[in-house]
């Protein structure tokens, strides 16, 4: 019980601390051209998947 509490308590320390870095670095940011096809993907989706499949394995 103390272990799943303590895995739980991780996960969401590591998500707040994505969320927060994600929310600087969009800011420095520049915004792409609009010829740019580069198709970039978007970090917090990839670190909320991962986290979502963390609490899944839990």
């Amino acid at each position: 019980m103390e272990a799943s509490k303590m895995n739980f308590l991780v996960a969401v320390m590591v998500a707040m601390l994505m969320i927060a870095i994600s929310g600087v670095s969009a800011a420095d940011a520049p915004a792409p051209s609009p010829a740019s096809d580069a198709t970039t993907l978007f970090v917090p989706t990839a670190f909320a998947s991962l986290i979502a499949l963390a609490f899944g394995l839990l």
